[in-house]
């Protein structure tokens, strides 16, 4: 068996972009840029105001106040950039430009207006309530990075560029067959030995949130023939094909040699992690192929630890795997040494060190544990028992 870190370097060794194309900013949140976006202009264009007042030259006011000064022109957010008068001054509102000559802006709320005169309390400071040109990026300046998965925050960054459209990575196309006689969809009748199909549910929803497109095919029955048949129709035009359940040893286990006999070279099978130890993985020319365990701790696991940093690799993703972070381990666990685990956790709220509550339930066939979990703890394969109150590395599972 392969430890989890060559396993994973070997998988994302092999993962290249899927491609590239341009969408609308306002459709970008979400999506891996693929290219760098660079200020065209300095931003903001021109000095203006940041609050509704009055603008006016500091220099010519000197000592104490009050002063009286006559308001000439008007100055509003899109107009025309008046010229100021010495020892006058200038109405202006937020975003306006300012006044040739003008070098501050006193708040409204500060001033008492006269009909055309205005009167000061204290001389103003240049440079208040104003943002210069060029403050928030200068031109030239690098604005968001290729590799960055744009936020809203992102796109609205871009559109404030002056960019309407924006080369992002194409979405990977995943598709994902579930295996096994006793699978039906949930709320459909079944026999009683049927079992309402929920992995297939996990893995498109994950991959969804991480920009993939994900499409569930029909279920596949233990038999090599239609198995190879449905692998060979799931790798017409998808970049990833996951199959979940028959990848073990199993006389009904047929997806590895499905795998074969549809063309698809294995890399490796079996990797030294608990839960998911049979997980297979290869390809079919350009498409990744991903046979996931059955077991919906398993089949979820597995899905995030590999499937996920995939997914990102795909999308051209610089930093596909997630952050780790060390936390207290609340509760003791008994394990048998040999395999890396992935223990799932709660975290305890609370102020000082991160300290994540071990769930009681670690059975691989547990569908309740990826619902209340929110983090991995990540167990080494030579230690056996973990103690309470010992730290250990973890991993969020927001994080994939």
């Amino acid at each position: 068996m392969l430890p989890y870190h060559d396993a994973l370097a070997r998988l994302l060794a092999a993962a290249r972009p899927v491609g590239k194309e341009r969408v609308s900013v306002d459709q970008s949140a979400g999506r891996v840029l693929a290219e760098d976006l660079v200020a065209r202009a300095p931003m903001p264009a021109f000095d203006h105001s940041s609050m509704d007042g009055y603008a006016v030259r500091a220099a010519d006011f000197e000592g104490a106040g009050p002063f009286e000064v006559p308001v000439v022109g008007e100055s509003s957010a899109g107009g025309e950039r008046p010229a100021l008068a010495p020892k006058t001054a200038c109405r202006i509102f937020t975003g306006a430009r300012l006044p040739e000559g003008a070098d501050a802006v006193i708040m409204q709320e500060n001033v008492e207006r006269r009909g055309d005169v205005i009167v000061m309390r204290e001389a103003p400071r240049a440079g208040a309530w104003i943002r210069l040109r060029g403050s928030d990026l200068a031109e030239g300046a690098a604005a968001i990075t290729r590799g960055t998965r744009m936020t809203p925050g992102h796109a609205a960054l871009a559109a404030a560029l002056d960019r309407p459209f924006v080369l992002v990575a194409q979405r990977p196309v995943v598709t994902i067959l579930c295996s096994g006689d006793e699978l039906r969809s949930p709320g459909e009748p079944g026999n009683p030995g049927s079992i309402a199909e929920s992995n297939g549910v996990f893995v498109a929803a994950a991959a969804r949130q991480i920009g993939a497109i994900a499409r569930v095919g029909a279920y596949v029955p233990d038999d090599l023939d239609v198995a190879r048949a449905a692998v060979v129709e799931a790798l017409r035009g998808s970049d990833l094909v996951v199959t979940i359940g028959g990848v073990s040893v199993g006389d009904r286990d047929v997806m590895r040699p499905a795998f074969e006999a549809a063309g698809v070279t294995l890399d490796f099978w079996r990797v030294a992690i608990k839960p998911g130890k049979p997980i297979a993985v290869g390809r079919a020319g350009d498409t990744h192929v991903l046979g996931l365990p059955g077991n919906p701790a398993s089949a979820s696991l597995t899905w995030l630890l590999f499937g996920a940093p995939l997914v990102r690799a795909l999308q051209g993703d610089p930093a596909p795997l997630p952050r780790r972070e060390r936390v207290v381990v609340v509760g003791a666990y008994e394990r048998t040494p040999g395999r890396e685990e992935f223990v799932r956790a709660r975290i305890e709220p609370g102020a000082g060190p991160t300290r994540a509550r071990i769930l009681p339930n670690q059975a691989s066939g547990a569908v309740t544990s990826f619902a209340e979990a929110e983090v991995l703890v990540v167990v080494p394969a030579s230690q056996g028992r973990v103690e309470e109150g010992s730290e250990l590395d973890a991993i969020r599972i927001d994080a994939f």
